[in-house]
């Protein structure tokens, strides 16, 4: 090593070591908020991973117990998450707080490296990437990680780091099996996988999903049997579907008050319209060697098309960001993520609620009810603006003479020449 590059890398590690320092104190608002709340609405949905891993240790069923009063909420995740929640159950309650407020942020600063890696890959790497990760930390979707103890940042930075690693340094597809089998919506990447035909990768993630779902049959073949049979079924488990904070499509849905079965004949027509219009687009990215997007999409589509999905489940967002922004060269990209960033940090769908509880003529069960569905709604817009606009503002980066893809497609052959101007004349 070279007394210049001595320096530098010294100066590269203090770098790092202030943005540690930058992103603890910038958080620690948020950390200590819920931290300090009453321990019966602290971290609730940690404490239902603890209770679902003490009921494992203690020989006890697993779908039949319920945290502590008042929360009452069950384990809804399959056996293999009560199998791993059991080193949770193993540390005191306050220790386990720490630990995994502590993961979600490690998970959250992954999501952030790889999302925004085009921007991170230049100069001033380290303030930018200490900006990124406080930025999406109080985006409304995060914030909730942190509220309510969740997990789905980390199943977002396992199926990201999976798809879009460069090297990997483990088979690629172990993560979304992981995820998958720990939490069955990520299980959308299996179709992504099947439809870019990533052959070797779908067999992994297919693999790795089916033995972490088999291993409980062999292990707790009664607690297994409970919930593929009984608990999975039950959508009102998860929670009152119609709450607002279920920004599905369902959810949405629900909200409407039609008649059950119309209800669902809608659901299931939207479905597979959003899905394929979701996963086509999904395709066209990997095809175009933009990864980044692509895994956006079906994160996207994890949402959209699930029965019940909260607003915690829109984390996302971070990569969808990560997308939109690409190499932060484009002006407009820039803006537009600004703006993505600033509505899912406010808390739109409670406007919303407010605005209905307000009893105004027609604005209130109209306006309130499309503002309740706000960010369900932002998740379908995002999706159009992924598939449609992204790649034709992406064709006119700055300094690029190339048209659109859609012009050149449209120019017969003869033209494609004259616009890509006069080919070099050969000795």
């Amino acid at each position: 090593m070279t007394s210049v590059e001595t320096p530098v890398k010294r100066r590269q590690w203090w770098a790092w070591a202030v943005v540690v320092l930058v992103v603890v104190a910038a958080v620690a608002p948020l950390v200590q908020q819920w931290l300090t709340n009453p321990d019966d609405q602290r971290l609730v949905d940690l404490d239902v991973y603890r209770t679902g891993g003490q009921m494992l240790l203690e020989g006890r069923p697993v779908y039949d117990y319920f945290t502590p009063a008042p929360q009452l909420l069950p384990f809804t995740y399959p056996p293999i998450a009560a199998m791993l929640a059991a080193i949770l159950a193993e540390m005191s309650w306050g220790t386990a707080q720490w630990v995994w407020t502590a993961g979600i942020f490690l998970a959250l600063a992954v999501a952030v490296g790889f999302s925004f890696r085009q921007v991170l890959g230049r100069r001033h790497a380290p303030w930018v990437f200490a900006f990124l990760v406080v930025a999406c930390t109080y985006l409304m979707p995060i914030r909730d990680q942190v509220r309510f103890g969740q997990v789905d940042i980390l199943l977002v930075a396992l199926c990201l780091a999976d798809c879009v690693a460069r090297r990997p340094w483990w088979p690629r597809g172990f993560l979304i099996g992981l995820a998958t089998a720990v939490k069955l919506t990520p299980g959308v990447f299996l179709i992504y996988l099947l439809v870019t035909r990533q052959w070797r990768t779908l067999f992994m993630a297919s693999f790795v999903t089916a033995l972490l779902t088999l291993l409980p049959f062999a292990v707790l073949p009664q607690d297994a049997v409970d919930f593929w049979f009984g608990a999975l079924l039950d959508s009102e488990r998860l929670g009152a579907n119609a709450a607002t904070t279920n920004q599905s499509m369902r959810g949405m849905l629900i909200r409407l008050y039609m008649p059950d079965a119309l209800t669902s004949v809608i659901w299931l027509a939207l479905v597979a319209v959003v899905g394929w219009y979701g996963f086509r687009g999904a395709r066209n990215a990997y095809l175009a060697k933009e990864p980044l997007t692509a895994v956006a999409l079906v994160g996207l589509m994890a949402v959209l098309l699930s029965p019940v999905a909260w607003i915690h489940h829109l984390a996302w967002v971070v990569v969808v960001l990560g997308a939109i922004v690409g190499d932060g060269r484009d002006p407009v990209r820039l803006r537009v993520a600004a703006g993505v960033w600033l509505y899912y940090v406010v808390p739109v769908p409670w406007w919303g609620v407010a605005l209905k509880a307000a009893d105004i003529p027609v604005v209130s069960p109209v306006l309130g009810k499309i503002v309740q569905n706000g960010f369900g709604l932002g998740a379908l817009a995002l999706v159009w603006l992924l598939v449609f606009w992204l790649p034709k503002r992406a064709a006119r980066k700055p300094g690029s003479t190339r048209p659109p893809a859609d012009t050149l497609e449209a120019c017969p052959e003869s033209r494609i020449s004259d616009l890509r101007g006069p080919s070099p004349k050969r000795p």
